[in-house]
């Protein structure tokens, strides 16, 4: 492809109207000069919607020189997005993350643009979405205008992400590192009683769905001596290759996609990029169908591990928000919770510590004035923190209560025990 036909994100982001709704790529994907370049149009633009899922690297949507010009409605909140998310110059959408697309596809949010980044185009013509297919498939396919960052240092990834590029209205070659995630060695004593507690649970042949940080990093780590291991998970990181390279992680008993490794979405660092970068052993797919509760449930022993903000003692996780203060979003955990107890010998998983940094018990009598109910007590299986593991499915409400009480801290026990008496006038438990 010759160079006249790229010109410089100033000049593509004319496309950019006041009034546009515009789709911006997310995590490690983020088109970071392509929002840099349309931030700097502020002064000319008026209530333009951003919308995205998690965003990556070095952006700040929070400046008081945007207010008027920029509303972010979010469908998933991250650090860079948190402050507006919760000013009056942005919102969040409740909505799982399986059915994104379908805001866009179903003309709910229609999209005037996308801003997206992606690998160089082949012989053929054909860049790749690279590390975040996710909602960025449906995004591309009804946008009006498709603006593309195209950077060499994306890896072009196997799946559903392949884009030619006449069906991309502007190409912007910028070359430049993609934002990293790195949680190697921020392992600590309770993340690595959390990731035994949890290890233990999974057998040989189980599909693994785990997201990013140091808890599934943990788990990971103490998985080396299992067999047959698959992945189908809405997003993977560099965790995930030692157990790949020494055939822990082979995918055999899959139903679904044997022999292949299924995400939506790659964070990590330049060790997982590089990984993936034409591997045909690893398909990154569109959302909608990777984390389709009917398509989850076909793999034997889904075993799906989600975090959680706080649990109260009849069940209710809330993973969202703190209070009314929205901290991230619904994501892709019902999808897998609830894919995951439907499938043979299933194994749904909500993992937290039992305490915050500041040693507030995450075990709650009740869930805070305003926050979110993500996993509802009718969907909530295996509960574990540092102190232990309990099996909610088909426990009544004491009897639940009961099972929390003996995973939280040792020091809140008796205050729990003492909200335990206070709402239900009994400390006697039928099992």
């Amino acid at each position: 492809m010759s160079k006249d036909q790229y010109i410089s994100a100033e000049e593509a982001l004319r496309q950019v109207r006041t009034g546009d709704r515009v789709f911006i790529h997310g995590s490690a994907a983020t088109p970071v000069h392509l929002v840099k370049a349309l931030q700097a149009r502020h002064h000319e633009l008026h209530h333009v919607e951003l919308v995205s899922i998690t965003t990556l690297g070095d952006l700040d949507f929070d400046n008081p020189l945007y207010r008027g010009s920029f509303f972010y409605n979010s469908l998933f909140v991250s650090a860079c997005t948190r402050s507006v998310v919760n000013s009056l110059d942005g919102d969040y959408v409740p909505i799982f993350l399986s059915q994104i697309p379908q805001l866009f596809t179903k003309n709910i949010l229609p999209l005037d643009v996308a801003l997206i980044q992606v690998s160089p185009p082949d012989e053929h013509g054909y860049c790749s979405l690279g590390t975040s297919v996710d909602v960025a498939r449906a995004a591309v396919d009804v946008a009006r205008h498709v603006i593309a960052q195209v950077n060499p240092r994306m890896p072009r990834t196997h799946g559903d992400g392949f884009l030619h590029v006449r069906d991309i209205d502007a190409l912007v070659w910028h070359q430049a590192e993609l934002p990293e995630t790195d949680y190697s060695g921020k392992s600590n004593i309770i993340v690595e009683k959390i990731g035994e507690n949890i290890a233990s649970l999974i057998e040989d042949g189980a599909t693994l769905q785990l997201g990013i940080g140091n808890i599934p990093d943990q788990v990971l780590r103490n998985l080396t001596g299992h067999k047959d291991l698959g992945l189908h998970t809405e997003m993977l990181s560099d965790g995930v290759i030692p157990l790949i390279e020494r055939g822990v992680i082979n995918n055999r008993r899959k139903k679904l996609n044997p022999g292949y490794s299924v995400t939506s979405f790659i964070n990590g660092t330049r060790r997982i990029f590089d990984f993936v970068d034409d591997n045909p052993e690893m398909r990154v797919m569109d959302i909608a169908y990777v984390n389709d509760t009917s398509i989850i449930r076909q793999n034997p022993k889904a075993t799906a591990i989600n975090s959680a903000i706080e649990i109260d003692l009849t069940g209710q996780v809330c993973a969202d928000s703190m209070g009314t203060y929205q901290y991230s979003g619904i994501g892709g955990q019902m999808d897998f919770i609830r894919g995951a107890s439907l499938s043979e010998n299933g194994l749904p998983i909500i993992a937290l510590p039992s305490v915050t940094a500041s040693g507030i018990s995450r075990i709650v009598p009740f869930l805070k004035e305003g926050a979110g109910v993500v996993t509802t007590r009718g969907h909530v299986h295996w509960v574990v923190t540092e102190y232990g593991k309990v099996d909610l499915f088909g426990k009544n409400l004491k009897q639940r209560a009961h099972a929390l009480i003996q995973i939280a801290h040792p020091a809140h026990r008796e205050w729990l025990e003492k909200a335990f008496y206070q709402r239900y006038k009994s400390t006697t438990i039928h099992n």
